[in-house]
């Protein structure tokens, strides 16, 4: 029985891939880069140039090819409905891992004794001693997780976990996909294992607020936004987008250039200090 394992992005896909190696296992794995949890979704199965023009404008300047992207990402996502292997979809809990679940689920709909699932959570983090000696899980403070959270021992200790998933649940997977995409919102919290719909202005008030009449670097500001809850995580190409976009707006000021958010520093705009 040939096997093909799905993850969110590709430092899970690589890690996931030297697990495999350490069992000596030689699987495929595929990886979905696209982060769901943000920006539009509503035709991303059928026009996916709606989500590399969203992209292209977080990314301004990286010189990516989105078009070609998401060409390979819908050529990826046909191969899993051709083919005849298993589908293992590895996924924490994580807004962006559960929507790549319920995706994947909607493209396997009619071939549902294919597909299988590696549950990932904040249970499986060891646990690391803190400088004041306190022993915690490894890991953020709300609990969320995604499959690149992991290291190769970590996901080799999971791979006998792998299990099929119910016909009635991918059945509900899918539609929730479906709704996910008609909803369409700004982001995509997963909270109490709903999705729930969210815009842009939360990542941009929590900017607001940590910004000072002092500069500070863009760099500071957005780790500290990344490690914020929000109900997803914020990866650091939103975070300095979203602070792009509040300096052009002249809610915050800017030192350097917009164009090298990553290495410009930021303070708050004159009269503006909520």
């Amino acid at each position: 029985m040939s096997i093909i394992h799905v993850t969110n992005g590709d430092h899970a896909a690589d890690t996931l891939r030297e697990a495999l190696k350490l069992a000596g296992r030689d699987e495929p794995v595929v990886a979905l880069k696209d982060d769901l949890a943000v920006g539009p979704i509503r035709n991303v199965d059928d026009a996916p140039d709606t989500r590399a023009t969203f992209w292209r404008h977080v990314l301004a300047g990286d010189g990516i090819d989105f078009d070609a992207e998401f060409e390979q990402q819908e050529t990826q996502l046909q191969g899993l409905v051709r083919n005849d292997a298993q589908i293992v979809v590895w996924h924490g809990q994580s807004a962006s891992d559960q929507l790549t679940l319920r995706r994947v689920a909607y493209h396997l709909r009619n071939a549902p004794q294919r597909l299988n699932e590696a549950k990932l959570s904040d249970r499986d983090l060891p646990f690391v001693t803190d400088a004041d000696g306190q022993e915690r899980r490894r890991g953020r403070s709300d609990g969320a997780t995604a499959v690149g959270m992991f290291s190769a021992e970590e996901m080799l200790a999971k791979l006998p976990s792998a299990a099929p998933i119910s016909v009635l649940r991918i059945g509900r997977l899918a539609l929730e996909w479906q709704e996910a995409k008609h909803v369409n919102a700004q982001t995509r919290r997963w909270q109490d294992n709903t999705f729930v719909a969210g815009t842009y202005a939360e990542i941009d008030q929590a900017i607001l607020e940590l910004v000072t009449p002092d500069w500070q670097p863009a760099r500071r500001i957005a780790g500290q936004v990344m490690s914020a809850e929000f109900g997803f995580m914020v990866s650091d190409s939103i975070a300095f987008w979203r602070c792009r976009e509040l300096a052009m707006a002249g809610r915050l000021k800017l030192r350097g250039e917009p164009g090298d958010i990553v290495n410009a520093d930021l303070r708050q705009s004159a009269g503006n200090s909520d």
